[in-house]
């Protein structure tokens, strides 16, 4: 998996943005654990053990590298990204771990960041990106990420792999569920009572909430980017968004 570059001019010297994966810069393994570190905590040894785990069958650490002037300059480290599997959708990439160097925030690089991990996936055959996210969702909302459903990454799996075996991590659930439905309709129905009033109808669905955040069409059916109905492990709240590329 080669890196994918883009170009643009920041005042009079020209800038080129590169996206490599870590494990085809395996020297800048120290700073990128510096970087995560300085934004996530954790120790430096767990954040490089994550790191060297990068490779072409995923998780895939991709990281933006800023070279300005001559070809000679060195690359400075701007952000990072992790994409995974999803289990159950071979088409799709699980986005995790988004950061942009403090020094360089406010100018745009989140935004190059995302955009290059697009053209990378999209570049591979991938044709959904889905992430989480407890504060951000109006930055994604901006990219064109829309609110979702909860989503299974799955670390360490062939892009090779067949899509029926990545199927079995995620329809457990609706075969248990299946089975309990079956169990349950050989049971002889219950007679009816003669005395039993006709069903009365059920009330219509009210319409959906369309809110707007900064501009921005949130979602609707209940869900928006000022509030969702999931929480992580913790209890606090937080969104799962995806988008199509």
């Amino acid at each position: 998996m080669g890196s994918s570059r883009q170009v643009r001019r920041m005042g009079s010297v020209p800038e080129e943005l590169t996206l490599v994966p870590l494990h085809q810069r395996p020297e800048l393994l120290e700073a990128c654990a510096e970087l995560l570190r300085e934004e996530w905590g954790k120790s430096r040894a767990s954040r490089l053990h994550t790191l060297q785990r990068s490779s072409d069958s995923f998780p895939a650490c991709l990281l933006l590298l800023r070279s300005r002037g001559t070809a000679e300059a060195p690359c400075q480290l701007v952000g990072h990204v992790r994409l995974s599997r999803v289990a159950g959708r071979p088409h799709s990439l699980f986005v995790e771990s988004v950061v942009v160097a403090r020094a360089l925030r406010g100018q745009g690089y989140g935004r190059r960041l995302m955009e290059a991990t697009e053209q990378w996936a999209r570049a591979r055959g991938f044709g959904c990106l889905h992430l989480s996210t407890h504060d951000k969702q109006r930055f994604y909302a901006h990219l064109g990420f829309v609110l979702g459903q909860p989503v299974q990454s799955v670390a360490f799996l062939s892009p090779t792999i067949p899509a029926e075996v990545l199927r079995l991590f995620s329809t457990r659930a609706a075969a248990d569920t299946t089975t309990a439905t079956t169990t349950r309709s050989r049971l002889p129905p219950a007679p009816p009572s003669p005395l039993s009033p006709p069903a009365a109808p059920a009330p219509p669905t009210p319409p959906p909430n369309v809110i707007w955040a900064r501009g921005v069409l949130a979602e609707s059916n209940g869900h928006s980017l000022l509030e969702t109905p999931h929480r992580d492990a913790k209890g606090l709240p937080i969104f799962w968004m995806k988008k199509d590329i």
